[in-house]
């Protein structure tokens, strides 16, 4: 062998270079179920980038460290980032890095989301540690003897040649990631730039958000909201979620529960789909099923959580406002003076609590909380751990709780705000034996399908306990109760639409379904119906405003939901499980592509894919405007004391 190849060899400039591109190219295969000759060029060129980088320090010594370090960090970033996709269908970003520190708590799911693929991440870390056992072993087993000596200079690039080569990939980079810059669609662009210069962009688009200023001034708001909502149909403007009773007739049910109780119940992944569901002849929610009978139902609600999945659904039931997807609304924005349904009933003299059975500063909890105007809140330390899961206390346990908490409440004479936080039927729904009462047949017992109904049908029975237990009290004729779920539960990888549909017997679509969750809302005295019209998580703080008849003016608090009680139609955007740009309206989920025309629509109704989707056109161009006004609005609240 030359010394020229011995050198080659022994390169960590070659070795690295190589090895990283291997890794960004299973990503791709894994994430994008393709490869071109084209990506290829641009990912090699990135991966250059740092190569090229490192090759113009001097120290030999130093420049083997930052290969060792770009080698773990690229390896452990492509890995995390394909185990992410598996459950958020999104492209990690950097920003996700802060939330590293939540891993522990959810060990058990992380676990599940792990195949042997990813082993292919690690088969040169595998390997080099063989390798050196072996060297070790060797240089023993010749010691005395006349060994063989290394080369003890390996190869460099040439320092011209190595600053051209960091100009020309620089430049590549740059030029690819701004032609891309116009493509809303998270994945698409992903897919087009690679994964690290995806993740340049969004350093760059967060760098360049907080030295700009605002797009649109707060002041200039409520005329922006008004002028959206009339552009994209002018039934938006009477129907928008506004507090007031512009006009000369009053909403329906407006005021309706003025001054009762309101209970609110956020329950952990649960879909719209097992509501009404029988399996082997057993009801799988016969507690849910029973209050849709007698309760406002609303059957066409969908998730639009972000990167901080339950609690952003908490945020957005409470707030109305979209969470911005690159950050959890918890983390990001708990500095702000939120405006916010508990304060809303704040101002009115209600007690407001929160129930939530794990430790509060997950996701920041005891940051949002308070952000939010909750009064008071009640965490892990206040229940008994009956080691119901992972994350302890079971929902009976969190029920049992709660109604001693409401019943104080209602001795001190004033009206109550109470918001639970369920989490017995959390991924990976792994529930005890003797919590699990459903029967199931044999090609659905122990997997995930089976064992998310045994959870589930759990949750529906703690529920019926909270329910019975307000009934008991005396409280549940003057109470509101709002049952919805906070995002999905069924893993995409692990449930085949096909399956799940045939064993079933239901229409299980892998986004309609998926992201469909129930909203019910039972009053004593309010009559039963089931509402057909689209809405999202952001339309529940309208909706209870209207029921409540909560008034604000629009210098306090501009919603960008819709009171579905009396919106004559209605288009909700979602973003991060989907692209940005995806959106539902009352017919149609639409999935943007690198823009409107290559995007792709499926019925509501039938899940059938619709070709003709021209006619909406300005519902996506609204969506994206509407979805920027609101991060807009979040973004330039002030900050509170």
């Amino acid at each position: 062998m030359s010394d020229f190849a011995r050198h080659i060899r022994k390169s960590p400039f070659f070795i690295i270079t190589l090895l990283i591109l291997a890794k960004a190219e299973l990503f791709r295969l894994t994430v994008f179920s393709a490869m071109s000759p084209l990506r290829l060029f641009i990912d090699f060129l990135s991966v250059l980038l740092i190569s090229c980088l490192i090759e113009l320090v001097p120290q030999r010594r130093l420049r083997q460290i930052l290969y060792g370090v770009y080698w773990v960090l690229a390896t452990f970033a492509l890995l995390g980032a394909t185990v992410y996709y598996r459950y958020f269908g999104s492209v990690a970003t950097y920003t996700t890095l802060f939330e590293l520190n939540q891993l522990p708590a959810v060990k058990s799911s992380v676990k599940s989301l792990i195949t042997p693929m990813e082993a292919l991440y690690l088969v040169d870390l595998l390997a080099f540690v063989v390798y050196a056992v072996v060297r070790r072993f060797r240089k023993r087993s010749r010691s005395g003897m006349l060994a063989y000596e290394p080369i003890r200079k390996s190869f460099k690039l040439p320092y011209s040649l190595a600053t051209a080569l960091v100009a020309l990939t620089l430049i590549s980079s740059v030029f690819a990631v701004r032609a891309s810059a116009d493509t809303p669609n998270e994945l698409k662009r992903a897919e087009l730039v690679g994964f690290s210069n995806y993740q340049a962009s969004v350093i760059w688009n967060a760098f360049s958000a907080k030295r700009e200023k605002p797009e649109i001034p707060m002041k200039d708001v409520p005329a922006t909201k008004q002028a959206l909502e009339s552009k994209v149909q002018s039934a938006f403007a009477s129907t928008s979620a506004t507090n007031s009773t512009k006009g000369s007739e009053t909403p329906a049910y407006f005021g309706s529960q003025k001054g009762k109780n309101l209970v609110m119940v956020q329950l952990e992944a649960t879909q719209n789909f097992v509501i009404g569901l029988s399996v082997a002849g057993q009801e799988v929610t016969p507690v849910m099923n029973g209050l849709v009978k007698e309760s406002l139902y609303f059957p066409q609600v969908f998730q639009q959580i972000g990167q901080g999945n339950t609690s952003d659904a908490e945020f957005m039931a409470n707030t109305s406002i979209y969470p911005t997807g690159v950050v959890a609304m918890s983390k990001g924005y708990s500095n702000k003076d939120l405006p916010s349904l508990p304060k809303l009933f704040g101002n009115l003299g209600y007690t407001t609590m929160t129930l939530h059975p794990n430790e509060v500063t997950f996701w920041d909890r005891d940051k949002m909380y308070p952000a939010l105007g909750f009064q008071t809140y009640y965490d892990k330390p206040y229940y008994t751990n009956d080691h119901f899961n992972s994350f302890g206390a079971s929902d009976e346990e969190l029920y049992r709780v709660g109604l001693q908490k409401l019943k104080e409440a209602a001795g001190s004479g004033n009206s109550f705000y109470a918001q639970f936080v369920s989490l017995s039927s959390h991924h990976p729904f792994e529930i005890p034996e003797d919590k699990q009462e459903l029967t199931l047949p044999e090609d659905i017992a122990g997997t995930q399908l089976g064992n998310y109904l045994q959870a589930v049908h759990y949750t529906d029975k703690a529920l019926g306990k909270l329910i019975q237990g307000l009934k008991d009290e005396g409280l549940w004729d003057n109470t509101v109760l709002v049952l919805y779920g906070d995002h999905f539960g069924l893993q995409e990888k692990d449930n085949d639409p096909a399956d799940v549909s045939q064993k079933l017997g239901i229409d299980y679509h892998s986004k309609i379904t998926r992201f469909n969750i129930p909203l019910i809302v039972h009053a004593s005295g309010l009559e039963a119906a089931r509402v057909e019209r689209t809405g999202g998580q952001v339309d529940i703080l309208p909706t209870l405003a209207n029921l409540f008849g909560l008034s604000w003016s629009e210098d306090e608090f501009i919603p960008f939901g819709r009171d579905l009680l009396n919106a004559d139609r209605n288009v909700i955007g979602m973003r991060y499980y989907l692209p940005t740009g995806s959106f539902f309206n009352d017919d149609i989920l639409f999935i943007p592509g690198k823009g409107f025309e290559d995007g792709t629509a499926y019925s509501l109704k039938t899940h059938e894919q619709v070709t003709d989707f021209s006619q909406y056109k300005s519902d996506y161009e609204y969506i994206l405007e509407w979805m920027k006004l609101s991060d807009e609005y979040v973004k330039q609240l002030p900050k509170h004391n």
